[in-house]
């Protein structure tokens, strides 16, 4: 995948982890689920494949020989892994960014209500 292709982390994310949660047979459930578009969805689910994150497979005993799964590639359960490390990270960070804001913000109320 190259720059232009590249997607983003929590698009990403999201398909991934919907995918692991469930058993999905078609990309409309995963954009109901993750509130993409389908076409958003086919592009990231192709890209997906592409790099080795996910395949799909037909069902063997199904009536209707149309219906597939997707699942993730044990390279797909890392990436996910990852994505989720790095994610948790962030918002430890974000968080703690918040809360020291919060207090600064107290801080100077308190020394205004003083006056």
């Amino acid at each position: 995948m190259n720059d232009k292709t590249k997607i983003d982390i929590e698009t990403k994310f999201k398909v991934l982890d919907v995918i692991s949660k469930s058993d999905i047979s078609n990309q409309r459930s995963i954009a109901d689920q993750t509130k993409f578009s389908l076409g958003k969805v086919n592009y990231v689910v192709n890209q997906l494949i592409e790099v080795g994150f996910l395949k799909f497979e037909n069902f063997k005993n199904a009536k209707n020989k149309k219906n597939y799964a997707y699942i993730l590639t044990p390279s797909g359960l890392s990436e996910k892994l990852k994505i989720t490390q790095s994610f948790i990270e962030r918002k430890e960070k974000e968080y703690e960014a918040l809360k020291t804001e919060i207090e600064a913000l107290k801080a100077e109320e308190d020394k205004n209500n003083l006056f």
